[in-house]
């Protein structure tokens, strides 16, 4: 198990995780320190608790934005599966009149 020291809001945690993740842990832990930077822009300085937990909510927020997010297909997409849709029902009726004329 590999550890690393990561940085958020000038306090040093070590942290431990699986072998290979140190980068991503540190690309989280900057997540975090960023968005620790834009509320003390915002508001100022707070304590350490507060900080976290503003962080935290806003990092919940954006994940519940993401997973609500509507999923549907662009228009072009959205055109060009309907077509092969069609393409497939019209080949499907094409081989059930073709099998028909066999049995015939």
């Amino acid at each position: 198990m590999a550890q690393v020291t990561i940085r958020i809001n000038g306090y040093a945690y070590t942290v431990g995780c699986e072998d290979g993740q140190e980068a991503h842990l540190e690309r989280m832990a900057g997540e975090i320190e960023q968005r620790i930077g834009s509320i003390k822009a915002i508001g100022g300085q707070s304590g350490e608790a507060r900080l976290l937990m503003l962080a935290s909510l806003l990092l919940a927020d954006e994940l519940h934005d993401m997973r609500n997010a509507p999923t549907a297909l662009p228009p072009s997409a959205k055109v060009e599966a309907d077509r092969r849709a069609k393409l497939r029902r019209v080949a499907a009726r094409a081989e059930e009149i073709a099998a028909d004329l066999t049995d015939a």
